[in-house]
């Protein structure tokens, strides 16, 4: 089966372009972030009656809150069988939730202003969520069912590093020949094809007690071991080429007068290789467990994070695809790499090719002032499309 003409696909695209907007609206107008569950599966059941429309076959999995945690959202996968069965597995991914707190919406709501949307969550990414659907019912519209399958999940937690759905999305992308991810493109209309590892890391110093005015001498300050490391951990900047860290939160002490036994430290360190990651992530285990202040210990626990999404040559084939269909729609394509991580991180983890940004063009993501180019959802989902077309045949290989 021949793919549709990508410029075929934007005509249909764009004839539903209002019923995209007011979807969009609805989608916004939706407190839902990762913390508040009843919002983000207010938008799971919107995600499932789209799914159950289209033809999709559906799986939804509430989260069962373990260790006293909070309790998240549910995961909505879709699963929508193809007519080729030696045609390519692909998976799309997207996430329900964003950043903001109850009562955003009702502080800023879904608006226009000119060719601009605006409001929380408009651009991370409830666009870009909304083009999986659009960009399969233009499919549909065009009769094209040319891939062995083409799965879709809906998570709940992106935002606060899927800690829920991460091994549901790396389980799905091993029997996938490529990942699609939803997050927007750039604001200058980039797409994505490397983002840096991230992991959240938290060291608890361990001190003496004493006395500060009485003996202080017999105190051993967890909270000066603590400054001797975030000094030493932001000497680690710039050591290997991309590689960051920040500490961002210190907590420590309980009373001026009280020389204090405990300090914690978090921090944030990323890179754009699995090998400088590596490294970087072994310095600060060092640096944790090398005390300046005699009698002090400390530990390390990883809290969260992703690896390394890097541009292989694999990624690199299916920038040159999509940047050949943008030219058969009219426009120039770029990719970039990223410092800040997504799923995208977890699907490339798992050894499959995938190319994130693929949501129309937004920006200011996770500031009052997000907003999305409504310019750019017709050629965006388009490309989207044409993209899920032309790799249902097979996906490119490197040199292929």
């Amino acid at each position: 089966m021949e793919p549709p003409h990508p410029r075929d696909l934007a005509a249909s695209i764009e004839r539903r372009h209002g019923e995209f907007v007011e979807a969009l609206e609805a989608m916004v107008n939706v407190d839902c972030g990762s913390f508040t569950p009843d919002g983000v599966n207010a938008i799971a059941d919107a995600c499932e009656e789209r799914f159950r429309e289209g033809g999709w076959e559906v799986r939804r999995i509430p989260h069962e809150p373990s260790g006293g945690g909070p309790r998240l959202g549910d995961l909505v996968v879709g699963t929508l069988p193809g007519g080729d069965p030696h045609g390519s597995a692909l998976l799309l991914v997207g996430h329900m939730d964003t950043v903001f707190p109850e009562g955003t919406v009702a502080e800023r709501p879904f608006r226009i202003e000119g060719t601009r949307a605006r409001g929380p969550g408009v651009s991370d990414m409830k666009a870009g969520l909304l083009a999986g659907f659009f960009a399969a019912g233009a499919l549909r519209d065009a009769g094209f069912d040319g891939f062995r399958s083409l799965i879709f999940v809906c998570n709940p937690d992106e935002e606060i590093g899927s800690p829920f759905s991460g091994a549901h999305i790396t389980e799905l992308a091993a029997g996938a020949d490529a990942a699609l991810v939803l997050e927007g493109a750039r604001e200058n209309g980039d797409v994505v094809s490397a983002r840096k590892g991230v992991s959240d890391v938290r060291i608890e110093v361990a001190g003496r007690a004493a006395h500060a005015g009485i003996e202080p001498e017999r105190g051993r300050s967890a909270i000066v071991e603590a400054a001797h490391k975030v000094r030493a951990l932001h000497e680690l900047n710039g050591r290997w080429p991309g590689v960051t860290v920040n500490v961002g939160v210190i907590e420590g002490g309980t009373r001026p007068n009280v020389v204090p036994d405990r300090c914690s430290i978090e921090a944030d360190v990323r890179a754009f290789d699995r090998a400088a990651f590596a490294e970087a992530l072994a310095e600060v285990r060092r640096v944790a467990g090398s005390p300046t202040v005699p009698g002090t210990t400390a530990s390390v626990v990883e809290l969260a994070g992703h690896p390394p999404m890097e541009r292989t040559p694999a990624v690199a084939a299916l920038v040159e695809l999509a940047r050949a269909i943008a030219g058969e729609l009219g426009f120039e394509l770029r990719d970039a790499a990223t410092g800040g991580a997504s799923d995208a991180n977890k699907t490339a983890a798992a050894g499959v090719p995938t190319l994130d940004g693929l949501g129309p063009v937004g920006g200011d993501d996770h500031g009052p002032a997000e907003w999305l180019d409504l310019k750019s959802v017709t050629p965006r989902v388009a490309l989207l499309a044409a993209l899920i077309s032309r790799l249902g045949r097979g996906v490119p290989r490197p040199g292929g």
